[in-house]
């Protein structure tokens, strides 16, 4: 009589394929995705052209006078921030939410950080995209950088990591509540800083109530950094040190809002 041989059971688990497989997981699907949401990006490269122009058309006469003012270049650096503020893939995120992609995401492996980090690596790479027809249309009103290319690089760099810096009030936004309104609405927080600062003429040019006003404002230092590359010759050292500074302390308050909205999202789930 033969021996039968106890068959073993072995439960298959799903293992972790390691934080940069997540990250391009993640990150891939996010920027293919871009090309079906275009909406969510010509809006804002439109009208940041559309006050471009307008701006240089209207206030350009006023700065004849002084000497060797580029008035073209000092708008560049605003019609950049306008362009790439608020640009991420927050609603996209609210949308998973809603179609319980992301609970389902939850139960496989991958690493929470990496949800939101692959999100933000294509947030990155669009935003970068997106300075590339406001540089083009400044280099074609005579616009020059003299840092060459790498000044050009330079003022890409300042500007996408300004818009990943503010992105992360949309994700805290689209994670503690799965409203695509709320999220959308997001961008309102930029106006007031964007208008009480150097945004239209240069700083010693306010009043003193703003110019003080203006003295807290991070984005004040922000396009200093990006005019420093534009308007000045030679790098400008302390400007762009300023900016990265304002970025990182915008970054250090929204990344903590939105890595805990997420932690509040996974416990609900």
């Amino acid at each position: 009589m033969s021996a039968t041989t106890p068959l073993s059971h072995e439960v298959l688990r799903p293992q972790p394929a390691g934080l940069l497989h997540d990250l391009s997981s993640i990150g891939g699907r996010a920027l293919r995705a871009v090309p079906r949401d275009l909406e969510g990006i010509v809006p804002p490269v439109f009208i940041a052209l559309f006050f471009f122009i307008v701006n240089i058309a209207t206030l350009e006469r006023l700065t004849e006078s002084v000497a060797g003012f580029d008035y073209t270049a000092f708008q560049m650096a605003t019609a950049i921030l306008l362009g790439v503020t608020g640009v991420s893939r927050a609603p996209a995120l609210v949308l998973d939410v809603q179609d319980r992609y992301f609970d389902r995401l939850l139960l496989t492996p991958v690493r929470r950080t990496a949800i939101l980090l692959g999100h933000m690596a294509a947030d990155v790479a669009v935003a970068a995209a997106l300075t590339v027809p406001i540089i083009l249309l400044g280099l074609v009103l005579g616009v020059r950088f003299d840092g060459g290319p790498i000044g050009v690089l330079v003022f890409m760099a300042l500007a996408s990591l300004w818009s990943l810096a503010f992105a992360g009030f949309g994700y805290a936004i689209a994670l503690k509540t799965g409203n695509p309104a709320a999220v959308n609405s997001s961008f309102l927080l930029f106006f007031p800083f964007l208008f009480l600062t150097s945004s239209y003429v240069p700083r010693e040019q306010l009043s003193g109530w703003l110019d003080a006003v203006a003295g807290f404002n991070p984005v004040t230092y922000i396009l200093d950094g990006l005019r420093s590359v534009v308007l000045v010759d030679g790098w400008q050292w302390g400007e762009l040190g300023q900016a990265v500074v304002a970025i990182a302390l915008v970054g250090v308050v929204s990344m903590t809002m939105c890595f805990a909205a997420l932690r509040g999202r996974i416990r609900r789930g």
